[in-house]
């Protein structure tokens, strides 16, 4: 299971038992147990850079049964809500395509093509310009996960929750806002907050809310599905 933060996986390890942290090369790496099953989770950063690196530990440790790419993700659809799962069907990065397997689950959900590409999407006429091609919605990770279980023969799913809806832009530029290594600056985030607090102060804030709330969504999906 690979994510690009930490916090993207707390409601599904919330939901494992036995978890227990992981002396991997990567910025959170945790193993756990979920449906009689070992689940291995590890987050280390936006970007298929940072994903391929948190997988390149992965493998050198041990070689799983699957590969999950999940976390937040960003609506091109209208339709879709904050909070709301996106399983995806398809992974699209550029010209290339990956089939995603889908888990059997009782939960609803919502499916379509996920758009993945190294850098934030924020205004609102742009995240139009992409569902016009057919996109559901948008991250930064899943195309390098999808070529590496093809790359290896492994069975691929991809399991989303809606961030930011297609109709929310944002004011801070987050794409300028990442350090060298392609990671979002906390540090330059805040000190651009400070400089505009009327406006960028409550962006962050809807943002740090809302999620806390896919978190937990997508904690409660992933725990009640069969991969």
């Amino acid at each position: 299971m690979v994510a690009a933060e930490r916090r993207e996986l707390r409601g599904i390890l919330q939901r494992s038992s036995r978890v227990q942290p992981l002396a991997w090369p990567v910025r959170f790496a945790r193993s756990a147990e979920l449906n009689g099953h070992r689940l291995l989770a590890v987050a280390h950063g936006p970007g298929p850079k940072l994903a391929s690196e948190a997988l390149d530990a992965a493998f050198r440790q041990q070689r799983p049964d699957a590969l999950l790419s999940t976390g937040f993700c960003g609506a091109l659809d209208p339709g879709l809500g904050a909070g709301e799962i996106l399983v995806a069907t398809s992974v699209q990065d550029g010209p290339r395509a990956f089939e995603a397997a889908q888990p059997a689950t009782g939960r609803p959900f919502r499916s379509g093509t996920l758009l993945s590409m190294d850098r934030f999407v924020a205004t609102v006429d742009e995240k139009r310009r992409l569902n016009a091609g057919g996109a559901a919605a948008v991250d930064m990770e899943a195309a390098a996960v999808a070529g590496r279980a093809c790359r290896e023969g492994l069975p691929f799913y991809c399991v989303r929750v809606v961030l930011d809806r297609a109709s929310d832009g944002f004011i801070l530029d987050f794409n300028g806002l990442r350090s060298p290594d392609g990671r979002f600056s906390r540090s330059r985030i805040l000190w651009a907050a400070l400089a505009r607090p009327l406006t960028a102060a409550p962006e962050l804030i809807r943002l740090e809310r809302q999620g806390r709330m896919a978190a937990r969504a997508l904690g409660d999906f992933l725990a009640d599905c069969r991969f």
